[in-house]
């Protein structure tokens, strides 16, 4: 299962060394909704590894990911700089349902923690000689950036990561995929609390169908998951006392 932490590992870093950049070639609203794409790559990888979704998670995949694109306000450019700022953000977001069906693997028989050092580890080596090679500055930021990018480490990647992977030896990647897309609301709702920036009504309409989306996998899946388990026999009836 160690190479399924390093695969892990080798697909988080291409996932950010991808979507981070789309973000300054195409707007930020269209790179956060393609990168959302993820649910429906994960879809397809399970179907690659032989298993059946039932056509109810693929709805709810297709209105939560529909809700994230509305919710996000993306918009289309016609640029080369736009268009391959798009295809980094959905490349971004096939390697993302790669670090999660690959980190479903190794959760299988290691531990959270054991998991998730291996696989950050990995990561932020590949992303630290990314960075080296490319030239990318890394100090010399005043003290709120330094602030601000300690939260994103320790709240972003280290509880937020953290807990979806200890979700994936308990839960299939591909509804752990859709609900990393809670993400978009959770977001609206701090920009609201910390900065006062409310959300505008066709942000609130595509918040609404993301929720309705991931209720609809996280019960479709979950009914699935009952009919899929066999009943358990119930046990044969005492042989009557001799009177």
């Amino acid at each position: 299962e160690g190479l399924f932490c390093v695969l892990s590992g080798v697909a988080l870093a291409a996932h950010f060394a991808t979507w981070m950049p789309s973000a300054q070639l195409t707007s930020v609203a269209t790179a956060t909704a393609l990168v959302a794409t993820q649910p429906v790559w994960q879809g397809l990888i399970a179907r690659a590894q032989g298993r059946r979704l039932p056509p109810v998670v693929w709805i709810g995949i297709a209105v939560a990911v529909g809700g994230a694109v509305v919710a996000t306000g993306a918009d289309v450019g016609i640029s080369g700089r736009a268009v391959l700022g798009d295809l980094l953000a959905v490349t971004g977001g096939l390697f993302a349902a790669v670090y999660t069906a690959s980190g479903e693997r190794a959760r299988a028989s290691i531990s959270t923690t054991t998991y998730t050092t291996i696989c950050y580890g990995i990561c932020a080596l590949i992303l630290l000689v990314v960075c080296l090679l490319g030239g990318v500055r890394m100090t010399g930021f005043d003290g709120r950036t330094w602030l601000a990018i300690l939260a994103l480490v320790a709240g972003a990647q280290l509880l937020g990561h953290s807990m979806f992977n200890y979700a994936l030896h308990r839960i299939p990647a591909t509804t752990v995929s859709v609900l990393i897309l809670l993400e978009v609301p959770g977001a609206a709702l701090l920009g609201w609390l910390w900065l006062g920036q409310l959300p505008r009504p066709y942000a609130l309409l595509g918040m609404a169908l993301l929720l309705v989306g991931v209720a609809v996998v996280v019960l479709g899946g979950a009914r699935a998951g009952r009919r899929a388990v066999p009943p358990t026999p119930l046990p044969a009836d005492a042989a009557p006392l001799d009177t």
